[in-house]
């Protein structure tokens, strides 16, 4: 476990970053670390509150990285959002506001709301015992969702209960976190697109240019994917602009139905759509792309069937700046195009 000194200093730097940082993923998956690092906690969930269920936004969890890998653990744990209606210890968190520190999950018994909801351990072979669980209260009271970390390790890596003196700093982290939750759904109302309701322009300049200088740093892959609907104007033309827009909305769901949701998912102009692949290489887009190519060109559209032509381009291949990203990206689009649409090009 790191020396408390530093790890408050990092819970001082997340409050500051609060003002500056624009990627809601990264700021929460950085005070969940802290946190996780601060209790020793093998594992992790930020859970948001969606209704009637709380989204896993971000997981982290050694044992299952370890087995299956990120993607493969993000996949698993975030395919299924967990329901109020069923049992749940973070369920329980999320609709009493209540922090729940248990010693040993399994040892609860059956109870109609705080039990463990034992799906997700059987699904990944992983197993819960001490469970430290704490609400996400934004300024205005209401609990936005649930930070919940599993199995405090000693030093010798076996597990042990979370300690209560520690409840009040993973309640600050909590706060944190809401408060860059209520920033960034304050955010959504100037850098969403009306019609899809995808981030706009706007927004994803910001991103990208975020994006490429972590990938400066830290010298992590980055990728672009740009989009075209095929024929859009002409089928604007033969049934209506009401028509077009309707597409717009179809393919912008489409594409976050089947997109990871650290992928950030824009609307440009026109019928132009962007996809910008954090940590992944220009092989990875070139998938994904090819992926999505296949879902718009299967669904059935109320107008008859449509294809789209795809541009790839990444970083560090094709580019150096945000800039020539996305001119490279532009240009692999037009290569896709000139060689008869409803494909993918790549530089």
């Amino acid at each position: 476990m790191a020396g408390r000194e530093q790890l408050l200093e990092e819970i001082l730097e997340i409050g500051i970053a609060l003002t500056t940082e624009h990627d809601l993923y990264s700021l929460l998956e950085r005070v969940l670390e802290t946190a996780r690092r601060f209790t020793g906690a093998e594992a992790g969930t930020l859970f948001l509150r969606e209704g009637d269920h709380l989204r896993f936004a971000v997981v982290q969890n050694d044992f299952l990285q370890r087995k299956l890998g990120t993607v493969a653990m993000r996949e698993r744990l975030q395919s299924e959002p967990l329901r109020l209606t069923e049992p749940s210890l973070a369920g329980h968190v999320a609709q009493t506001g209540e922090i729940v520190n248990v010693a040993d999950a399994y040892a609860i018994g059956v109870h109609e709301t705080r039990s463990l909801n034992r799906r997700f351990d059987a699904a990944t072979e992983y197993v819960t015992r001490s469970v430290l669980a704490v609400p996400m209260h934004d300024l205005a009271g209401t609990n936005v969702g649930v930070l919940e970390l599993l199995n405090a390790l000693d030093d010798s890596g076996a597990i042990v209960p979370f300690d209560p003196e520690d409840e009040r700093v993973i309640r600050a982290l909590a706060s944190q976190a809401a408060v860059a939750i209520r920033n960034a759904r304050l955010e959504d109302l100037s850098f969403k697109d009306v019609s899809t309701e995808l981030y706009n322009g706007r927004y994803f300049a910001l991103r990208i240019d975020e994006e490429v200088k972590r990938h400066t740093r830290f010298g992590h892959p980055l990728s672009l994917v740009v989009l075209n609907i095929d024929h859009f104007q002409q089928l604007n033309t033969d049934h209506g602009t009401a028509a077009g827009d309707e597409v717009l909305r179809e393919v912008a769901r489409l594409l976050v139905k089947h997109s990871r949701s650290f992928t950030i998912i824009a609307r440009l102009d026109g019928d132009g759509f962007a996809a910008l692949l954090a940590n992944t290489p220009k092989a990875g887009a070139v998938t994904y792309s090819q992926r999505i190519r296949g879902v718009i060109a299967a669904h059935p559209f109320a107008h008859g069937a449509l294809t789209a032509s795809f541009g790839v381009a990444g970083l560090p291949a094709d580019a150096a700046s945000a800039e020539d990203l996305i001119a490279a990206a532009q240009r692999a689009l037009g290569d896709a195009k000139r060689l008869g649409r409803n494909r993918v090009a790549a530089l």
